[in-house]
């Protein structure tokens, strides 16, 4: 077990590692490409969850802190189902987990593995032929490691719903996926409810002008759409709504890391002509959950929201590259694109925040 405090930078350098040696050797173009073996991926992320799920419970990671903190005064209730908790089935797990005597570090474990492990379930399901790639991006991405050791509701929550939108096709599971995703994190709702939605009208132009106009009102700091979601939400999504302390005003820096996937999704079917449906729909999902949170910009605990939308970042990145063909400098722009990801990351998380 490491110190706390290198835990990111270790996580950092493992997916660094294995980007650098699959962008550069993995990605060919060749049209009739094989079906990826399984086994590398499962391998790395049996790795991740190993190292992430035994971290050693710490003020660094506040969120598990509180978990493992209050774990014996949960292992003295009285445990029966209950829907009158925040998350149905987040709470009633940890709960039921205390209750029967296992232990918080299981716990803590077991949300790792879903966090993970669905992730990684979502990519070989939407990218067979390129899964790890895949798996390495969603890894490299902005909030991945802070959704695994800090905020681990949203985190699961948000993983369980990738893996949702990866059986678009197949209402029997994408259907119960989103509800569980619900059940693990409250504040699903909002994407549950613009997946509805997108299942329904994918046509991306309006998605883009709903966006361009999203931004304008955020820059105007408009609030009316804040106080109507407000009125909407439950008491939990109002302490995220109302306030004001935690936000930094126009967040200019957040829209432009948000513009990359939109910029790709732009060029893919404006240029490139590229006609998908399954691409519109995750496409025009994290263009309506976006522009959701730039409607609500100046709410307190901002980041909260926009990783609603951020969460889905990855996957609406490199998939036009990966799983649509229209060129054949197609994988030559996706290996700059991931590399670009992977060293933003980097910086924001050991230059930016340091």
């Amino acid at each position: 077990m490491f110190a706390p405090k290198y835990y990111q930078i270790i996580y950092l350098c493992i997916v660094s590692v294995y980007t650098l040696y699959y962008n550069s050797r993995y990605i060919t173009y060749n049209l009739n490409r094989r079906k990826e073996t399984l086994y590398p991926t499962f391998f790395l992320a049996m790795l991740i969850v190993a190292f992430i799920g035994t971290r050693p419970a710490d003020h660094l990671f506040a969120d598990m802190y509180g978990y493992v903190d209050q774990w014996e005064v949960w292992a003295q209730i009285h445990y029966s189902f209950s829907i009158k908790v925040e998350n149905i089935l987040f709470d009633n797990l940890r709960i039921f987990m205390a209750t029967i005597g296992l232990s918080a570090e299981l716990f803590i474990f077991l949300i790792a593995s879903i966090y993970f492990s669905c992730m990684a379930a979502a990519c070989r399901k939407m990218f067979p032929n390129d899964t790890m790639l895949a798996f390495l991006v969603c890894l490299g991405a902005f909030s991945t490691f802070t959704y695994a050791t800090n905020g681990i509701k949203a985190g699961s929550a948000a993983s369980i719903f990738l893996l949702a939108i990866a059986y678009r096709d197949n209402l029997k599971i994408t259907i119960p996926l989103a509800l569980i995703s619900w059940g693990f994190h409250h504040s699903m709702v909002m994407v549950v409810a613009s997946y509805i939605i997108v299942l329904f009208y994918n046509k991306p132009k309006w998605y883009f002008m709903l966006w361009i106009m999203s931004v304008l009102f955020a820059a105007l700091h408009i609030t009316t759409f804040q106080e109507i979601f407000n009125s909407l939400a439950d008491e939990k999504g109002q302490s995220y709504l109302e306030g004001q302390s935690y936000g930094k005003g126009f967040r200019i820096d957040f829209i432009l890391y948000s513009a990359m996937p939109v910029l790709v999704g732009y060029y893919a079917i404006f240029k490139k002509k590229i006609q998908s449906k399954a691409y519109n729909i995750v496409l025009c999902l994290y263009l309506i959950t976006n522009s959701i949170w730039m409607l609500c910009m100046y709410a307190e605990f901002t980041n909260r929201i926009a990783y609603l939308s951020w969460f889905q970042y990855p996957i609406v990145l490199i998939y036009p590259f990966l799983k649509e063909k229209w060129g054949n400098n197609q994988y030559k722009i996706a290996r700059k694109v991931i590399y670009a990801h992977l060293a933003f990351t980097i910086f924001m998380e050991v230059v930016y925040y340091n």
